[in-house]
C-alpha cells in the first residue's frame, strides 16, 4: 500500500475510535515504532512459523488486542509489558499500519 494510503488509513482509524489528535501521526514514527515489533513478529509484519504475523490483520480486532495486552485482559509473557511503553494512540497507529500491510 503506498504510503498516503497508510496515512489515510491511519488518520480514518484515529477518528473512527474517537481518538483526540489533530493530525494522523508521521507515517517515519509509526514506521519507527513497527521495527520494535520486527524480533517477534518479522519484518513487514510477516513472522516466521510460530509467532503471530500481524500484516493485514483487521485493525479493529489488533487495536482491541493491544490495548487488552495494556490493560492486563489478555494475558501474555511480553506483550503487556511492551503495550504499556505506548499511548492508546500510538497502539492504534500500529494496529493501522500493520493492517494495511500485504500478508
Amino acid at each position: 500500500m503506498k504510503l498516503w494510503s497508510k496515512i489515510a488509513a491511519m488518520a480514518v482509524f484515529a477518528t473512527a475510535c474517537g481518538l483526540a489528535s489533530a493530525q494522523a501521526p508521521d507515517p517515519l514514527q509509526v514506521r519507527s515504532w513497527a521495527a520494535a515489533c520486527a524480533n517477534c513478529h518479522g519484518t513487514q509484519g510477516v513472522a516466521q512459523k510460530g509467532m503471530e504475523s500481524l500484516a493485514g490483520v483487521n485493525k479493529d480486532e489488533l487495536y482491541k488486542k493491544l490495548i487488552d495486552f495494556k490493560t492486563g485482559k489478555k494475558p501474555a509473557t511480553l506483550m503487556h509489558q511492551l503495550s504499556k511503553g505506548y499511548t492508546d494512540e500510538q497502539l492504534a497507529a500500529l494496529a493501522a499500519y500493520f493492517s494495511a500491510l500485504k500478508k
